[in-house]
């Protein structure tokens, strides 16, 4: 067990008595969490973030962590003199960027979360969507359309992949019963042609998801969740509800593609998708172990 820590102090906002129903809903369960943001580059958060993950795993939860690195990349790229182009908003990965995207997030990164669960008395092993042929994925299309002439035109990302294939199995020894282990995993993908891609992280972890047929998705953001035009969280929505929230200006942004990627998340088979502040103390406690949850839940 972890040092110095019992299940009651742990459950930061419900007595155990209260927080009971919830370890019963989701004991043996496998709960992805799609890690980044504030709270992995901030050391305090990180820790508190690794003691929960590995408090889950002795509660007979299943978590499995898919990690981003955004700003780690952009700062090695700093380093080494290359730079980065963007394309209607996009990181356009060329071969010098994809080495230094999958050195980053299959090296520093990923060893440094499983260095902290194992600190925090877990047992975790790092991974990339590469091992095991877990994710195979597809050369990623954009389209945008031209204003003047209303002619759309493919964006080339250069080795941006698409999960287009998840294969499970590799996971499923991993969390066998018996097994203590917590999966870390990087999201760089294969494609056909044998080479690396790149993986947005939130869209890896929805596609893990789905096919391990998780309870729930969740995804750490900086902000509180989705909210509406007052600035009020919205606690619950459904899926079906986000074209006309799009239409009508309520999610916009970077909020576009969580929210969709929650929506095909939920479709595919997994029990809920949730958008919560990752910048809060135990929001995966408050979220998963008492009645009102920790951001907007998609269903």
């Amino acid at each position: 067990m972890m040092e110095n820590d019992t299940t009651t102090s742990r459950l930061t906002a419900a007595t155990l008595s209260e927080a009971l129903p919830y370890l019963q809903r989701y004991g043996r369960e496998i709960v992805v969490i799609k890690y980044g943001g504030h709270a992995m580059v901030d050391e305090d958060l990180a820790k508190a973030f690794a003691r929960d993950v590995v408090l889950l795993k002795h509660l007979g939860v299943n978590p499995v962590i898919v990690h981003g690195g955004g700003p780690q990349i952009g700062s090695l790229l700093d380093r080494l003199g290359i730079k980065s182009e963007f394309r209607d908003g996009l990181r356009v990965t060329d071969d010098a960027t994809m080495e230094a995207v999958e050195m980053v997030l299959s090296g520093p990164i990923n060893k440094t979360i499983v260095r902290a669960i194992s600190a925090a008395g877990g047992r975790a092993i790092g991974l990339s969507g590469a091992d095991g042929n877990l994710m195979r994925v597809k050369r990623a299309q954009k389209r945008k359309r031209d204003p003047d002439s209303q002619i759309e035109h493919v964006i080339d990302l250069g080795y941006v992949g698409e999960p287009e294939q998840i294969d499970a199995s590799v996971l499923k020894v991993l969390m066998d019963p018996k097994s203590d282990l917590i999966p870390v995993i990087a999201p760089v993908g294969v494609g056909e042609d044998g080479r690396r891609y790149n993986v947005n992280a939130d869209t890896a972890a929805g596609a893990i998801a789905a096919a391990l047929g998780a309870k729930r998705l969740l995804l750490l953001t900086d902000i509180a969740g989705v909210l509406d035009k007052t600035g009020r969280l919205i606690r619950e929505l459904d899926s079906r509800d986000l074209p006309a929230l799009i239409d009508d200006g309520t999610v916009r942004d970077g909020m576009i593609p969580k929210l969709e990627t929650a929506s095909n998340a939920v479709k595919n088979g997994v029990g809920g998708a949730v958008i919560l502040d990752g910048r809060t103390p135990h929001a995966l406690l408050t979220e998963l172990f008492t009645e009102h949850g920790a951001g907007t839940i998609v269903f």
